[in-house]
């Protein structure tokens, strides 16, 4: 599960990266939100499934 979200929060960071060079407009503003809650998601989920060491 790690690795999947590993793998999505990587390619929705280049993807929201790459918008601004590929797409223009409102097609570039949508495909950026899009991407941003993918990476924001992910991240979360990483977060909350991340290896808790006592002490």
């Amino acid at each position: 599960m790690k690795s999947l979200l590993w793998a999505v929060l990587t390619i929705g960071l280049i993807v929201n990266a790459s918008t601004s060079f590929v797409f223009d407009g409102i097609q570039q503003l949508l495909i950026s939100i899009a991407t941003g809650v993918v990476v924001l998601a992910s991240a979360a989920g990483l977060y909350v499934l991340r290896d808790k060491h006592s002490g």
